[in-house]
């Protein structure tokens, strides 16, 4: 209980002294721009790490989702792991982030599209794929009997209204930068 105080009174501490800090409402165009790719993926492993660091404290805490799918801008296979602030590797020890997808949404075997963007240091001096906009950067998928369809998550997000696959990897095509492809 304590560790969570502390992360939210961290993050809150963030949001009101920072000037950067605010709430990024987000269009598929924007989101494609600022994130170097997109994948639809099964969810096939789930990793929690701690990192104790001199600067950033100690205690910090990660969530790697290893994915197995394919890229929506290249159409190529890929196998990456994506990273979000938080997570828990026991009943005892984590630490729980407002930001960071939900257990369900990141449950193995879960299919779902997962925005990511390279950062030099997530916190900790952790080098990783971030999940762009934490829960925000992750649908889920559902198979309907006209294909498999992203669910959407309402305005301000990248994708606001459910969306068949094909249709979405089509549009992230059109939208990433030539020189990207």
């Amino acid at each position: 209980m304590k560790r969570t105080l502390l992360l939210g009174l961290a993050v809150s501490a963030f949001a009101v002294f920072s000037s950067d800090a605010q709430i990024e409402r987000l269009t598929l165009s924007s989101m494609v721009q600022k994130t170097d790719d997109a994948l639809m993926a099964e969810i096939v492993d789930r990793e929690v790490i701690r990192i104790d660091h001199p600067v950033d404290g100690p205690e910090l805490y990660f969530t790697h989702l290893t994915l197995e799918g394919t890229s929506l801008r290249t159409e190529e296979p890929a196998r990456i792991v994506v990273t979000f602030a938080g997570g828990f590797i026991d009943d005892e020890n984590g630490a729980w982030n407002s930001e960071a997808p939900s257990a369900a949404d990141t449950a193995i075997g879960n299919r779902i599209v997962a925005f990511y963007k390279h950062l030099d240091n997530m916190g900790g001096d952790l080098e990783a794929n971030a999940l762009y906009a934490s829960h925000g950067g992750l649908y889920r998928t559902v198979d309907t009997p006209k294909g498999v369809v992203v669910l959407g998550r309402g305005a301000g997000y990248a994708i606001d209204s459910n969306v068949r696959a094909d249709e979405l990897g089509a549009s992230i095509k059109t939208l990433a930068k030539p020189e990207e492809l």
